[in-house]
């Protein structure tokens, strides 16, 4: 039963008037799932918004919250609107060095917190601070390790709560009052970008825009009460705030937390959600998972795998879309999901999967395939920070492996004449924080958004993404370069973590790989191979070949595209450490950082482009306890195995 308020702390109201008793949250606490019901979870958001006005936070204070998906959390940010302040969550897996600059620009305050972790580091934070009147409140969750903290300004969730109910008690009609006083175009929440490029910025994103984002998804699929979502990805991401926050406020799903990031994996296959989502690196590492279980499985098992997934290939997607297949294909399919798709799909966590989607990098067409080859009703949605993720919706029965959808309702798309996708509609940003000159750069004077993402739509309104503008490129000769469409396909194989590419105004491309240590770790301890840790593994002859195979097959796939002929790899190495946000290599949201990387390790690109057979490197790394290190190897350069051009360039 969908709400048709048009603030998120009218939304909640109304669902705890209209049916007070329905979950609306559960987490796993110690191997117990707990459960919140609308009516607590707005007395709750109460209590803490109360409890938060008591030591003087006010309307328009920013309030940071910093964790992993936690039901308190959540509340927070709702109870910062109620005050019609605004929630800005930051990643928790960010050191301090990096907080520090997002608490800095957002004047931020007052914190909640998680746990002793991220106390540890807001304390820090707190000492490098050196502009403004600094963090004065920070309230934690999980008093674990806490105990004998004295700092000024650390305070206990539920003594927050218990102030909120002294402030509630003193002063009864303040909550109603500051929750009336909300409009639809105040600013619901900051979400800081990924900073690919630079300095985060935020993104300012009213309750107007997140709500029409929100609608417009669960009316495309028809989400409401009896649906379930796990929420595990980070707060800060946009993602999470619309399916987490919008969506559940809009739809009244239930909302689930895992109890660890560990266990989500276990948490999904006892909630069975009917509602999923993730970044291709999720299904990626999915996909991972499931093939190192085969390779530990009985022979008989894994020949039953291989023929019954050949299958799938050829008939699965078409069966999904509703397209025409054969009957004799119908049965063996209907077998194959009895005896193979069905137990994958409960291995995964989506037995129960209704809708599942992808978004925040382009995910590989052989990737997207292999789910719903198997039954997964798994989609795409486009989007920014900047427009709430909120472009385009692939919606049932017109799902292209190619396309990331059409305009999703209350958007309008357009191609300018530099082939970049060009936004307009109910999602796009009021502002970035405090840089009118940044918010000038994005927001042209028609309202069009500047999406930076190069694209085409096709003669059904769909729209593909080829890659980030600045990103795409030509080869020397003239053949168009899109890294990312080339990485997405490494990536399909399990046995590739990451991949960065190269080859704008080179003769060729060349490519710098991560292996996936668990799966190629578990490959060669199969084959007896022995080794020492990452950087032994990476260098092995036999992983090489190994690599080598993968990416020959992207080069037989590439050179039979049209117009991807040229771009087939021509060399490549494995690199000797793993790409790592704190190295600065990747975002906090696993985005490659490409000109850093290329700038980095420059001595490597040059080597893969001069005709070397190895290079020696050393590279300084960040370890989790804030110590450095330097890791150094004599890289291999390899030539890759390349095809005649099948078709010609378009």
């Amino acid at each position: 039963m969908q709400t048709k308020a048009n603030t998120f702390p009218r939304l909640l109201l109304d669902h705890a008037k209209q049916r007070p008793d329905a979950p609306a949250v559960r987490e796993k606490d110690l191997g117990i799932w707990q459960t919140w019901s609308w009516a607590m979870v707005a007395r709750e958001v109460r209590e803490i918004a109360c409890g938060l006005a008591s030591l003087g936070f006010k309307a328009g204070d920013n309030l940071a919250i910093v964790g992993a998906n936690r039901p308190h959390l959540y509340m927070a940010v709702l109870a910062a609107q109620s005050l019609r302040g605004v929630p800005v969550p930051l990643y928790q897996d960010a050191v301090a060095g990096e907080m520090v600059f997002m608490l800095e620009d957002a004047s931020i305050e007052f914190v909640i917190a998680e746990d002793q972790e991220q106390v540890d580091k807001l304390l820090e934070c707190r000492e490098l601070k050196k502009q403004g009147a600094g963090i004065g409140h920070i309230v934690y969750d999980d008093p674990r390790g806490l105990r004998h903290y004295d700092q000024a300004g650390l305070l206990g969730y539920d003594k927050l709560r218990e102030l909120g109910s002294a402030f509630d008690a003193a002063h009864p009609r303040f909550f109603d009052e500051s929750v009336a006083s909300v409009e639809p175009g105040d600013v619901a929440v900051i979400l800081y970008t990924s900073g690919t490029t630079g300095r985060p910025k935020g993104v300012c994103q009213t309750h107007a825009s997140f709500i029409a984002a929100g609608r417009g998804g669960v009316e495309t699929d028809r989400l409401g009460p009896g649906d379930n979502i796990m929420s595990y990805l980070p707060m800060a991401w946009v993602g999470d705030h619309l399916f987490s926050v919008a969506q559940w406020l809009v739809g009244g799903f239930t909302l689930n937390c895992p109890e660890s990031s560990e266990t989500v994996m276990n948490d999904m296959r006892e909630i069975g959600p009917s509602y999923y989502f993730g970044p291709p690196r999720t299904f990626e590492g999915l996909l991972t998972a499931v093939s190192i279980r085969m390779e530990d499985a009985a022979a008989s098992k894994r020949w039953l795998y291989a023929k019954f997934m050949a299958l799938a290939q050829r008939v699965g997607a078409d069966l999904l879309n509703g397209a025409p297949v054969g009957f004799g294909d119908r049965l063996l399919y209907g077998l194959g999901n009895l005896l193979v798709y069905g137990p994958l799909r409960n291995v995964l966590g989506m037995s129960r999967i209704r809708v599942a989607y992808t978004a925040g990098a382009a995910i590989g067409p052989d990737l997207f395939r292999f789910y719903r080859s198997i039954g997964v009703n798994l989609k795409q949605f486009y989007g920014q920070t900047e427009t709430c993720a909120y472009v385009c919706l692939q919606q049932d029965g017109k799902v292209k492996l190619q396309t990331v959808g059409s305009a999703a309702p209350g958007i309008e798309l357009k191609i300018a004449d530099d082939g970049e996708v060009l936004v307009r509609g109910v999602s796009v940003l009021k502002e970035y924080y405090k840089r009118p000159d940044a918010t000038a750069e994005v927001l042209d004077a028609d309202g069009y958004f500047h999406t930076g993402d190069a694209g085409v739509i096709d003669a059904e309104g769909h729209l593909r993404i080829i890659d980030r503008a600045k990103d795409v490129g030509r080869l020397a000769g003239g053949a168009i370069f899109a890294p990312n469409y080339i990485e997405n396909k490494l990536k399909f194989f399990p046995q590739i973590k990451e991949a960065v590419c190269f080859g704008n105004e080179r003769d060729e491309v060349c490519a710098a790989i991560n292996i996936d240590y668990e799966a190629v770790g578990n490959w060669a301890e199969r084959r007896g191979l022995a080794y020492g840790g990452y950087v032994d593994l990476a260098g092995k002859p036999e992983v090489l070949a190994l690599i080598g195979e993968c990416i020959a097959k992207v080069n037989a796939d590439l050179a039979g595209e049209d117009g991807m002929g040229e771009t087939q790899i021509a060399r490549f190495l494995v690199l000797h450490k793993e790409l790592d946000p704190d190295d600065d290599e990747l975002t906090r949201t696993r985005k490659v950082r490409r000109g850093f990387i290329a700038d980095k390790y420059r001595v490597l690109v040059d080597a893969l482009y001069g005709g070397k057979t190895e290079q020696y490197i050393e590279t300084q790394v960040k370890f989790e306890d804030g110590r450095t290190g330097v890791v150094n190897a004599t890289l291999k350069i390899v030539e890759a195995k390349t095809y005649p051009i099948l078709k010609a360039a378009a």
